[in-house]
């Protein structure tokens, strides 16, 4: 019987690809999950069940947790990398690592047929086959949803066929759950032009007042959390993210051009997310330069859009994190927080790297380090192109102001 490796999450897409895989192609199939964070133990017992129910012959959880963080979050925090300004990536951050340790799975087991369960709308199709075609040119991929074009309710028939009773609640809004945030798609999303209510969000707003937390950072990655030093960066994050849940911090909806070339909007809430970019971002204000900055913002916009784009494994990914690790090496410090009711902001930053140094001026106030000589002469260099530039085209100048 010929296998192939098929990529579980347990829902009804998977569900229903275990049992059409086996029953009706004659495959044995092997489920694998990979969990990135998203999955508690509960959970993944839940998931392993219901795979060997549905005709899994062998199924197994990967944790890529570390890796991924390791690999790709921290880079995300590096680089205070958000798509359109506003979203931090979530859970489309993870289907690579997702899709690159089914693959390694594949390849350990000499199989050479691997599935994933992604309909023909969306990214995360150009993401699994695409990193296959990178690390396995040979392997086949096999998508059964996209490829038989078949409905949720068709789904469900064709279990019930087989004597599975597949409990599929008619959920208004889908959540996808990551270490990195939460999505949330619905009927507001489906257009663009309403609000996702207080129901579409997972957690809900529980907590009210106001509290201030600290952030230390070491070398741009994140280590204490009011503090409490962790050694597992991971596990800071979902602290993060359980203390500031409660006040339902980090919604928003985010509208951008998928892999597919059509416009997509999604809701999530990804508070964890949102407040280490933000608290890193504004320590680096008082410790990097203005060009070192500068560079960064450009080069944590294209990091950020090839992990989008499914080219994590470009090996131009690496030279952007060669820049990005070797930009940390002064951002260290603490930065306090204030969350409350919907919100948060950051209220101060100290550092032993401060470039904001009280010993060679106060901004407004007093210099230390020029006098007012120093400032006419350089006022003249600084402003001595542009004024050539007057003087050669001034009367041209003048016409255009005139035609205005």
């Amino acid at each position: 019987m010929e296998k192939v490796v098929l990529a579980f999450s347990g829902g009804l897409d998977t569900s229903f690809c275990t049992k059409y895989l086996s029953d009706d192609k004659a495959y044995e199939v092997h489920t694998v999950i990979v969990n990135t964070g998203g999955f508690n133990e509960e959970e993944l017992g839940i998931i392993e069940k219901k795979a060997y129910e549905y005709g899994s012959k062998r199924h197994l959880t990967i944790d890529a947790t570390q890796s991924y963080y390791q690999n790709c979050l921290r880079y995300l925090i590096f680089g205070n990398v958000l798509r359109n300004r506003n979203y931090p990536f979530s859970v489309s951050s993870e289907r690579s690592f997702q899709a690159m340790e089914v693959i390694k799975y594949a390849q350990k087991e000499k199989i050479s047929t691997i599935a994933h369960g992604s309909t023909g709308a969306g990214n995360d199709q150009v993401r699994f086959e695409s990193i296959a075609r990178v690390l396995a040119p040979s392997i086949e991929v096999l998508a059964p949803i996209r490829d038989l074009s078949i409905s949720r309710d068709k789904e469900i028939e064709y279990l019930k066929s087989k004597g599975l009773n597949y409990v599929a609640e008619k959920a208004k809004y889908s959540i996808n759950k990551g270490l990195w945030g939460t999505s949330v798609g619905g009927e507001e999303t489906l257009s663009s032009n309403r609000e996702l209510p207080e129901e579409a969000f997972l957690d809900k707003l529980s907590k009210t007042g106001t509290e201030i937390i600290t952030i230390d950072f070491l070398k741009g990655e994140p280590f204490k959390l009011n503090d409490v030093e962790y050694k597992n960066k991971t596990k800071l994050i979902s602290d993060l993210e359980k203390m500031a849940a409660p006040y339902a911090i980090g919604r928003d909806i985010h509208v951008g051009d998928t892999i597919i070339g059509i416009k997509g909007r999604v809701g999530f809430q990804a508070a964890a997310a949102l407040i280490l970019i933000d608290s890193h971002y504004s320590l680096e204000k008082h410790v990097l330069s203005k060009w070192q900055q500068s560079w960064k913002e450009q080069l944590g916009n294209w990091y950020g859009m090839f992990v989008h784009e499914s080219q994590f494994l470009d090996p131009g990914m690496r030279d952007i994190e060669a820049f990005l690790e070797s930009s940390q090496r002064y951002v260290s410090g603490r930065v306090n927080v204030r969350l409350r009711p919907y919100h948060y902001n950051i209220t101060g930053a100290e550092s032993k790297h401060d470039l904001m140094n009280s010993s060679f001026a106060k901004y407004g106030e007093e210099n230390l380090s020029w006098g007012g000589n120093d400032v006419k002469g350089f006022t003249r260099i600084m402003s001595n192109a542009t004024s050539i530039f007057y003087q050669v085209n001034k009367q041209e100048e003048k016409k255009l102001e005139t035609e205005k």
